[in-house]
């Protein structure tokens, strides 16, 4: 991940009841494998955050909004240089400090290449006490970043945005569930609303693949491949920070019908988009249970055991309290 730009500013905040004060960098950081390490490692973190995904709200004649997005096309456009655009960025983050925050920390700025994409992320890295190891061979305190309680933290395409892709979901930022305001004023703050929910389209897609499975009635051996198939795509996808793309998926589940399970999706107006950010919280709660026997065949969605479904161990006995509606029909013409 070639690093055009970045630099690291403080912000200090000796307590809940205390402002927070910037001390910002005077120039950018030179290039370093350091910088990159660091750079892959926030990948990682911000990766496994839940996020919001949105993109830039615009005016009603069409202009962009004013603010975070006019400082940073004045950056891209060549008016200002990375270290005012940054400084001016973590200026407007210290409120949002003040209000939530009650630790220090150190505010990253990136402005990188991935591939052909380019991107911008920002994040305000705290620290935490641990141990190293001096010459003489003792024990020594040595502060560690804790990248895994980041809970400010912002991802941009830069390539989509400035092409004018029509897509959704260029822009990202941290949503924990504990820090819903921080979140809704980090929007407000870039001038951005959220243009995805990347929960509900992970589990609408879920939906519509249990449905394509039971549909086709597929082998319970293939089935399982299958279901396989869709966690690794998408946890690779989510690792990497990308969308799952309707068309690939299909490509990958069905190398013989390739457009198969696209077009089931398509036919039954599930309203997906045709690139999901995958959310890795709902991917770990799916799971297929199936299985066949003596004309018997049985296949549903983990997280519908404990409640449409329930299994009595003791009797050996599965409940299910919804039936499907087309099987109750045919259950009701079979008794009539």
């Amino acid at each position: 991940m070639p690093i055009q730009h970045s630099i690291i500013h403080r912000i200090d905040k000796a307590s809940s009841d205390q402002p927070a004060a910037l001390h910002a960098a005077s120039s950018e950081l030179p290039g370093s494998d350091r910088m990159e390490d660091l750079l892959a490692a926030f990948h990682d973190a911000y990766h496994g955050k839940t996020k919001a995904w949105g993109h830039f709200r615009t005016r009603d004649d069409g202009e962009t909004q004013v603010g975070f997005v006019q400082a940073l096309e004045n950056y891209l456009e060549g008016h200002s240089d990375f270290v005012t655009f940054s400084r001016d960025v973590a200026g407007r983050l210290l409120p949002l400090v003040d209000a939530h925050l009650s630790l220090s920390g150190h505010l990253l700025f990136v402005d990188y290449q991935q591939g052909d994409t380019r991107y911008l992320s920002l994040a305000l890295l705290h620290h935490r006490e641990g141990f190293g190891i001096a010459p003489s061979l003792e024990p020594v305190p040595a502060p560690q970043l804790n990248l895994a309680r980041m809970s400010l933290a912002s991802r941009l395409n830069l390539t989509q945005w400035r092409d004018g892709a029509a897509s959704r979901h260029y822009l990202s930022w941290v949503h924990d569930r504990g820090g819903r305001k921080l979140a809704e004023e980090m929007a407000e703050l870039m001038g951005a609303t959220e243009g995805i929910d990347a929960t509900g389209e992970t589990r609408t897609l879920l939906k519509a693949f249990s449905d394509y499975v039971e549909q086709e009635d597929l082998p319970e051996e293939e089935s399982r491949e299958k279901t396989e198939a869709l966690i690794d795509y998408a946890n690779d996808q989510a690792r990497r920070g990308e969308p799952i793309t309707l068309e690939e998926l299909s490509e990958l589940l069905d190398e013989q019908q390739p457009k198969a399970f696209y077009e089931h999706i398509r036919n039954a107006d599930y309203g997906l988009s045709p690139e999901i950010p995958p959310d890795k919280r709902t991917l770990r709660q799916f799971r297929r249970f199936t299985g066949r026997a003596g004309g018997v065949s049985i296949s549903f969605d983990s997280h519908l055991l404990g409640s449409s479904i329930e299994y009595d161990e003791t009797q050996d006995r599965l409940i299910i309290k919804q039936v499907p509606k087309q099987l109750r029909e045919q259950l009701k013409q079979r008794q009539s």
